[in-house]
């Protein structure tokens, strides 16, 4: 599965790491408690913070630079790496999408799945509602606006926005 080719998702293995993160997700959108992130995700930086709801597949593949934030009702489909730098900001409701399907129907029709993984850069900022699709890398300081759905890499200091993404500007880089 993290390797990015075909897996079956009802391995018992798969269906038990889901059944440990709804638990812990039960657990942290009931009560936040930071002891439960750091049990349920791969990583998790100094002063980072996750707004409960949050929901995610797996959280062991997961990491969070310091001082990440997350706003309320975030999703990450982490059948894959997601990566997340220092500083990163995401507004409500943002979906992270490393899961996908074959899009050969017979492939589907054998319940096999596949994923590919996530890399947010540092000081990046995705806004309300974006979804970022599977395979993406959004670079350092790059900003995805509200509502975009994101379906190509975004580089560093750029602006997207939209459904598909697509570039509004560049960003000034200070030093």
């Amino acid at each position: 599965m993290l390797a990015g080719e075909l897996y079956g998702a009802l391995d018992p293995e798969l269906v038990a790491a889901r059944a440990r993160a709804r638990e812990l997700l039960r657990r942290f959108n009931a009560k936040p408690d930071r002891s439960l992130l750091e049990e349920l995700l791969g990583s998790i930086g100094p002063d980072a913070v996750i707004e409960p709801p949050f929901h995610c597949d797996y959280g062991c593949n997961i990491s969070l630079g310091e001082r990440f934030y997350a706003n309320v009702g975030c999703v990450f489909l982490d059948c894959a790496a997601i990566s997340i730098g220092d500083r990163a900001l995401l507004g409500p409701a943002v979906h992270l999408y490393a899961a996908t399907h074959p899009l050969d129907a017979e492939t589907r029709r054998r319940g096999l799945e596949c994923a590919l993984p996530i890399s947010i850069g540092d000081d990046a900022w995705i806004g309300g509602g974006a979804i970022v699709l599977p395979g993406l890398a959004i670079g350092d300081r790059a900003v995805v606006g509200a509502g975009a759905v994101v379906t190509r890499d975004v580089p560093a200091d750029a602006v997207v926005a939209g459904n598909p993404a697509r570039p509004v500007r560049r960003l000034e880089v200070r030093t």
